[in-house]
């Protein structure tokens, strides 16, 4: 019943976001927050914030932490999934299944912050996100090195960028990802990946178009339009813009 529930919310959203925009097929992102270990404080203020930006640029959004909503007659209503700072183990056998099945279907998979500190048993999904989370030192500036300033996730933002954050170290890191921007460790305390720090970056894995960025933390990140612009370029490239 609960299943049947979701679906039916899913599917009515989608007709009514149809109506009002005007768009024939409007675009349709998953976000998903749902929590198996630590909880970021920032959840419910970024989601605000994305709900906001996603209007404004016509792109339709459905936000659960129910993960009853990754089955097959659900996902079939969006064209990329968004983690957002999801910890944990948060789907079963069955869901990661379907997760799966969808994501090649053509569909996008994008990754906000702790996107990375999830899943960790799974291998398949380390290498769909590009890394997991290791640890991080305390909030606090850092200089950020933009390698690539074509992407659409990364073209509006100078080639240094300094901003207030906690930074994630990772392992696991994948060697073919394409790497948009990296941190300079001499530039803040205590990171430990050395020369060279990703934190932002894109592939194509499987057949799927992924995004992701460790920026995040902080509910001030999500008022930054330095950062709403990546999100939106980041949604925009794994939507196939």
């Amino acid at each position: 019943m609960k299943r049947i529930c979701i679906l039916t919310l899913i599917c009515c959203l989608s007709i009514c976001f149809a109506f009002a925009t005007g768009i024939e097929k409007p675009k349709k992102v998953l976000v998903f927050t749902k929590t198996a270990g630590f909880r970021h404080d920032n959840i419910e203020e970024g989601v605000k914030v994305l709900t906001k930006l996603l209007k404004d640029e016509n792109i339709g959004m459905f936000h659960t932490e129910d993960a009853n909503v990754f089955l097959a007659d659900s996902l079939k209503n969006f064209d990329a999934v968004l983690f957002f700072s999801t910890t944990g183990t948060i789907l079963d056998e069955e869901q990661k299944v379907a997760f799966q099945n969808f994501l090649k279907s053509g569909k996008g998979f994008m990754g906000i912050h702790a996107a990375t500190d999830t899943e960790h048993a799974w291998p398949w999904y380390n290498n769909l996100v590009g890394a997991y989370f290791a640890s991080h030192p305390a909030v606090q500036e850092a200089k950020i090195d933009v390698k690539n300033r074509k992407h659409l996730a990364t073209k509006h933002l100078p080639k240094v960028w300094m901003h207030k954050d906690e930074w994630y170290d990772f392992s696991n890191v994948k060697p073919d990802l394409k790497i948009l921007m990296t941190l300079d460790e001499k530039s803040y305390k205590n990171g430990k990946m050395g020369d060279f720090h990703p934190i932002a970056w894109y592939q194509k894995y499987d057949g799927i178009k992924v995004f992701y960025t460790g920026l995040g933390h902080t509910k001030e990140s999500f008022y930054e339009p330095n950062f709403q612009k990546q999100i939106i370029g980041g949604l925009k490239y794994v939507l196939g813009y």
